[in-house]
This record gives structure tokens, C-alpha cells and sequence, in this order.
């Protein structure tokens, strides 16, 4: 059986969200034995080196044009190819049109759909119109937790059966609790000018994260506590509408206790997971939230949002509040970072919940509903 699988969103240095979805489900793919199995990875450029390397199973097909690659390039080479595959994987919203080759998709969530004025739009129309046709085209959809599922089936009008909710995983090498010297972390943390307690944000810097108001409790804390000297340190890339988060600080005058760093590699993540008071992901919609589980895994307390997918994957090893209110978060916060005895108790279950997620798992999961669906 030959497999062929969309790659592009795993072809980058920085991975988050569903990049590394992307390279871990193509790890896996490429960690298979089974002589009946072929692998085919579709790209626009050539593979960087942390792909997995090409085979006698696992091989690479580079091709363009460029622009429109997904709704031209990519159907011309399903058609026309004498190595035209059994089935075809798209880990993204977008399936190839016209392509003659059953299809399965993944759909993360549906924000674009429930926030749509956090997105730009240009992305908003692609996001909209091409997942459309994508859903009713492909055989099977999968998706990362059982709250995206419903509300795929409810917006989508498609059966229950043919959505399927795999869980994906965080990378164990790096996020958990074993010992980092000091010394190292200490390091890491003066070169980002980190000198005091600090609270942890990890996420691409856009509106559907709510950073403005993480920033708007953060200073309610800062106001309200004895301890003036600890920091927000903010973890990720620029992603979108994301001046109005500077323009926050500024107006606060919190630039001396807020840091930004950007993207950060995951070796570096895990040790600010480690250090911090407490993360915080006060998300106004997730699909999943691996930055919950990874902050577990690291032995770092949760707070996060009592909406969408959170309350799902944290359970009752996070404390949940209201995202749209700055009282809550700043609440939240303080009792995560310093309520010892919520902090043990956050800690200890946060520990135990982050070991049922399996990237392998994940995978084997991934593999059987593309077999089922292959001609």
C-alpha cells in the first residue's frame, strides 16, 4: 500500500501547533517496518534536514509551482503520476481538488468559524471555502479532542462516524521532570534578562490567545501583591494582529516586567516550564492546547480557560477560569503560584495526566484509519 501524505507544514525550522503535529505523525510514518507500508511525502521545497531521511519506503516528491500549490500542483501529480497512491493524508484543512485519490483530512478546531474577526481576511476566506469542500470530499476527518469533533459534526452537518478524535502528544525527550542543573537554567534565563520569579505564557502571539488580558491580570497582580518583583515572560513567534499586545504593555508601563523572547526550541521551553512560578494559557478557543500538557509534564502548575477543548485535556489538573475575565486569570494565577498546597496538588496530577498521551499511539491510530479508507 502506498500512502501518500501532505508534508509541507512539517518542512519548517520552528515548528509549533501543527507543525510538529506534521513531524511527528511523519516520524512515526517513517519508524514503520511493515514491508506492505509506503510512504510518499508531497513538498513545495526540499526537505530541511530534521525530516526523517528518505528510503526504499519513505521517499520524497519535490514539486511546484509554488502559488496555489494545494488546489494545482499538487492534483496535477496525483493525477498524472505512474506512482499514484492508495489513499492521501492532508494533516491541514485542505485536500487537493480534483484529485481522483480517497482522501483524509484533519481539522484542528474551528475558530476561523466562531472568531472570525481574529483572523485576517485573506485567511478567513481560504480557511472558510476550502475546508468546506475539503470536508465533503474526504472519507474520514480526524481531529485532536472530542470537543473539536462536536463541533465539526454540528457545524459541518457531517455523521458522528466519519470524524475521529485521535489525541496527539508532546516530545517526552525534552518535557519532563528530570533534573537540569541550575546552573544551565540559570544561564538560559540571563541571557533572556530573567532575574526574578516569573509567570509563563507559551503560544503564537495572536488575538484568539488572549494576552492582552493575561497582560491586564498580570498587572492587577502586580498592584494588588506584596512581591513586586516577579515578571510575565511571554514564549512565541509573531503571528498575527498581535500590535495591540505591545501597545498593552506600553500603556501599562510593564515593559521592565514583561519579556517577550519569541520562538524559543523546545529544549530551551522545557526548562522555562521547569522554573516558572506557574503557565498560563487563558485561550479564548483552543483545539487541543499542547502547551497545557507539556507544562504538566515539566512539573510547572496550570492555569488555564474554562472554554473550548481546556477543560478537556486538563481535567481537574489545572485550575480553570473565566478567559474574559482579567479578576479570574489574576485569581487563578496567584493561588497556582502561591498556594502550596494547590501548587502539590496541581503539580502531582499534572504529572500523571500528561503520561496517557503517546505520539506512537497517535500514529498507529492515524495508520489504521488510513488503511481503512485506501482503495
Amino acid at each position: 500500500m502506498l500512502i501518500g501524505v501532505d508534508g509541507n507544514e512539517a518542512n519548517l525550522e520552528n515548528r509549533v501547533g501543527i507543525g510538529q503535529y506534521v513531524y511527528q505523525i511523519l516520524k512515526g510514518f517513517h519508524g514503520k517496518n511493515s514491508e506492505d507500508l509506503l510512504f510518499q511525502v508531497y513538498l513545495k521545497e526540499k526537505p530541511i534536514n530534521s525530516l526523517p531521511v528518505a528510503n526504499s519506503r519513505f521517499s520524497y516528491k519535490i514539486f511546484g509551482p509554488k502559488p496555489f500549490w494545494t488546489q494545482f500542483a499538487l492534483p496535477l501529480r496525483l493525477c498524472f503520476t505512474t506512482e499514484r497512491p492508495n489513499i492521501f493524508f492532508t494533516p491541514t484543512h485542505y485536500l487537493p481538488r480534483f484529485s481522483p485519490i480517497p482522501s483524509v483530512m484533519s481539522i484542528m478546531d474551528l475558530s476561523y468559524i466562531f472568531f472570525p474577526h481574529l483572523f485576517q481576511k485573506k485567511d478567513l476566506w481560504q480557511l472558510k471555502f476550502w475546508t468546506s469542500y475539503s470536508v465533503k470530499k474526504a472519507k474520514k476527518i480526524l481531529t485532536i479532542s472530542q470537543f473539536s469533533k462536536s463541533a465539526i459534526v454540528d457545524y459541518y452537518k457531517v455523521e458522528k462516524s466519519k470524524v475521529v478524535v485521535i489525541y496527539p502528544d508532546i516530545e517526552h525527550k525534552y518535557f519532563n521532570i528530570d533534573k537540569i542543573s541550575n546552573q544551565k537554567i540559570n544561564k538560559m534565563l540571563e541571557s533572556y534578562k530573567i532575574t526574578n520569579n516569573f509567570i509563563l505564557f507559551v503560544g503564537t502571539l495572536q488575538p484568539r490567545k488572549n494576552i492582552i488580558r493575561l497582560i491586564e491580570a498580570f498587572s492587577k497582580l502586580l498592584n494588588s501583591s506584596a512581591d513586586k518583583s516577579f515578571q510575565l515572560v511571554i514564549v512565541g513567534k509573531k503571528g498575527w494582529l498581535f500590535n495591540h499586545i505591545f501597545q498593552k504593555v506600553r500603556e501599562l508601563k510593564l515593559e521592565n516586567k514583561i519579556i517577550f523572547t519569541g520562538y524559543v526550541h523546545d529544549e530551551e521551553l522545557a526548562m522555562f516550564y521547569r522554573r516558572a512560578l506557574c503557565f498560563v494559557l487563558p485561550s479564548l478557543y483552543e483545539g487541543f492546547g499542547l502547551p497545557v500538557v507539556e507544562a504538566m509534564a515539566c512539573g510547572c502548575p496550570v492555569v488555564t480557560s474554562n472554554v473550548s477543548s481546556l477543560p478537556e485535556i486538563a481535567l481537574d489538573c489545572a485550575i480553570l477560569v473565566d478567559p474574559y475575565k482579567t479578576d479570574d486569570i489574576a485569581e487563578g494565577i496567584y493561588k497556582a503560584s502561591y498556594d502550596n498546597k494547590t501548587r502539590d496538588r496541581l503539580i502531582a496530577r499534572g504529572l500523571n495526566r500528561a503520561k496517557i498521551f503517546n505520539w506512537d499511539k497517535c500514529c498507529k491510530e492515524t495508520l489504521e484509519v488510513l488503511k481503512k479508507c485506501a482503495i
